[in-house]
């Protein structure tokens, strides 16, 4: 596995990555072309009894997502049970075979040959899905997730409009044409099957996790044994409802793009295939974005700020659609833009989907860096039976709001709200959210974070993070810097301090007290670092025993010491740079937070961090020494004296 820096984009020229990428790609076009040129053959050029073209996209897209309810399950034991680029090639073998099924039922006009290869789509994409993101984690490195988990959202939802546009414009050429549409779509798409097959063979051998597997047949208990395993990961599991909920949500825009173009817009069928062209681009360039903003780690802070996104346009798209001008006839694309009030539709409709984007990238670089290896494809496949789930139940339940009189624009007022709802409850359930939020924030747009060596803090594995404590966000920034969540070992007062106290105890940070002050605290704070590292979680303590009134490192006093006793583990020393006189720290005659802006807006903090220390070479001494080193090395003067530890 590499762990270069480069660009998202730089995993394309890799074989790890661009094979797969391309394969998925292709599929996932090839599905689009070939639902989409088959709703528009039953809808308005073939006469078929018992498939009216009212019900048409209704039908298909059912049997579509059949598969998904039936097989999901199935497929994710196969996937973590067999070598996945092996599934991959079989997956495409199979692909290849629908697509001659799907030729000759364009060729002869049979319907229901066609309906049963819709069904057979939706088994390969049930095939697939598990392996597409079971494959990332094993072949991309922790900072790798979020930029490779980008480009196949990206890659999708660009295959997902380009196989509508594709679809429509083969099935409309005329009957009398050199190649008639049907053959157009038939043989175009039995073409992309075959190039998606060779793209497969570059795939490289990814092995099983778990060789030994017994496959389950029952769907039904396969389903709830894998979602009771989740459960076990809080985060996880809230991660597999968050991003079924955005196939809710995103399934209520696009189920209704042609009836809101044509009633509420007043557009033409090209009108429609333009809110799906923005919408595709706004949740690429979503997915795109959040490698840049995430600073490579898995940065689950950019799901709340995708929730207000979401929130916020969806909210405004209702009262931008209100009571538009209706006109003579339906606008073609030019004048749809001609209209003033037409673009700021666009731009909700735009913001919102690129804050889609934002909301769900991580969300799945979340599931597959925290669930169990040897579980990771039946977890996802889990996953993939509740977004089946959640779609249907956006139909039905936006067909029932409709039905009982409900606009279109106040289906999309509503869906706002819902999501206000929905993410405040996910972000309560999983406070990690948004104290990953505030700490993206803080670092974004308080101070200008740097990262130097953060690489030497473990994705995995239990370690203590020992670091200077200079401010009363010492532990908020640390959380910004680390690839996972933190839980610090902190002064009983600081909990105390308004605000901060409440998002401390939000962390679940585990308050300590003198011995001689309060001995039954102070030992079962260590009992409750020693639960930590046993869980094998991340523990954060300031040695130095409280808040530099001076801003010189103090004595680091034997608490890590008493930790290791107890466990042995790493031990990460980290520094905090140029944090003294900010606004957080003790810089004002000891107190802090008296003058804002002390620094100006974006002071300059480096976070720092040395190579981990194996246990048995730990000693303050040798940790003081080696923060002072960092401190010194990034350009902080700091004095290394010998002081007087607090009793």
């Amino acid at each position: 596995m590499s762990s270069a820096h480069g660009s998202q984009f730089s995993l394309l020229g890799q074989r790890r990555f661009a094979p797969f990428f391309w394969t998925q790609f292709l599929g996932a076009a090839n599905d689009n072309i070939f639902k989409f040129a088959f709703t528009m053959l039953v809808t308005y050029q073939l006469s078929v009894g018992w498939l009216p073209p009212a019900l048409a996209g209704l039908v298909i897209g059912a049997v579509f997502i059949a598969p998904f309810l039936l097989f999901s399950a199935t497929s994710g034991q196969l996937a973590d049970k067999y070598d996945k680029a092996t599934l991959t090639r079989l997956v495409k073998n199979l692909e290849i075979l629908i697509m001659v099924l799907g030729a000759i039922g364009l060729f002869t006009n049979l319907v229901a040959l066609l309906l049963g290869c819709i069904f057979l789509l939706g088994l390969h994409s049930t095939l697939f899905g598990p392996v597409k993101y079971a494959y990332l984690p094993q072949h991309l490195a922790e900072h790798e997730l979020t930029g490779g988990n980008g480009m196949i959202e990206m890659g999708t939802f660009v295959a997902i409009l380009l196989g509508n546009l594709a679809g429509g414009l083969l099935i409309d050429l005329p009957a009398d044409a050199w190649l008639p549409g049907t053959h157009a779509v038939g043989l175009g798409c039995l073409a992309l099957a075959v190039l998606g097959r060779i793209a497969a063979q570059g795939v490289p051998p990814t092995p099983s996790n778990a060789p030994g597997l017994k496959v389950n047949w029952n769907p039904v208990s396969e389903t709830w044994r894998n979602l009771m395993l989740a459960k076990e990961n809080i985060a996880v599991y809230r991660s597999l409802l968050g991003i079924s909920w955005m196939w809710f949500f995103g399934a209520v825009f696009l189920s209704q793009f042609p009836s809101f173009s044509k009633d509420v817009l007043h557009g033409s069928p090209q009108v429609a295939s333009l809110l799906l062209v923005v919408f595709s681009l706004g949740v690429g360039i979503g997915s795109l974005l959040c490698e840049t903003l995430s600073r490579r780690h898995v940065e689950i802070g950019l799901v709340p700020l995708g929730a207000i996104g979401m929130t916020v346009f969806a909210g405004d798209l209702y009262f931008a659609s209100r009571g538009l001008a209706e006109g003579s006839g339906l606008h073609g694309v030019g004048e749809f833009l001609s209209i003033g009030a037409h673009w700021r539709v666009l731009a909700d409709l735009f913001l919102l989907s690129l804050s889609a984007g934002l909301y769900s990238v991580p969300m799945y670089a979340l599931i597959q860096l925290r669930s169990p290896a040897s579980h990771r494809a039946r977890i996802i496949a889990a996953n993939n039976i509740l977004n089946a789930l959640f779609m249907i139940a956006s139909a039905v339940i936006v067909g029932a709001l409709l039905s009982s009189g409900v606009s279109i624009p106040a289906v999309f007022g509503l869906i706002a709200l819902a999501n206000l709802v929905v993410g405040a409850y996910i972000f309560l359930l999983v406070p990690e959210y948004l104290l990953r939020f505030l700490a993206w924030m803080l670092s974004r747009f308080v101070y200008r974070l740097r990262l130097v060596d953060d690489a030497h803090i473990p994705a995995t594995g239990p370690a203590i993070i020992v670091c200077n404590h200079v401010s009363f966000v010492d532990a908020v920034l640390l959380m910004a810097a680390s690839p996972r969540p933190i839980r610090f070992v902190m002064d009983h007062r600081i909990f105390k301090v308004p605000v901060l106290g409440w998002l401390f105890k939000l962390a679940k940070a585990i308050p300590i007290a003198p011995r001689g002050e309060d001995p039954a605290a102070y030992e079962a704070a260590f009992a409750a670092a020693d639960a930590v590292l046993a869980e094998g979680d991340l523990l954060g303590i300031f040695p130095e025993g409280g808040i530099t009134s001076d801003g010189q490192l103090q004595v680091f006093k034997g608490g890590v010491m008493k930790i290791l006793e107890r466990r042995p583990v790493p031990v990460v020393a980290v520094a905090l740079v140029n944090l003294w006189g900010s606004f957080f720290s003790r810089a004002e005659g000891g107190r802090a937070m008296v003058r804002p802006f002390r620094r100006g807006l974006f002071s300059r903090v480096t976070v720092a961090a040395a190579e981990p220390i194996a246990p048995e070479r730990v000693t303050p001494e040798g940790l003081r020494e080696t923060v002072h080193g960092l401190l010194v090395a990034h350009g902080e003067r700091v004095l290394l004296e010998n002081r007087e530890a607090a009793a």
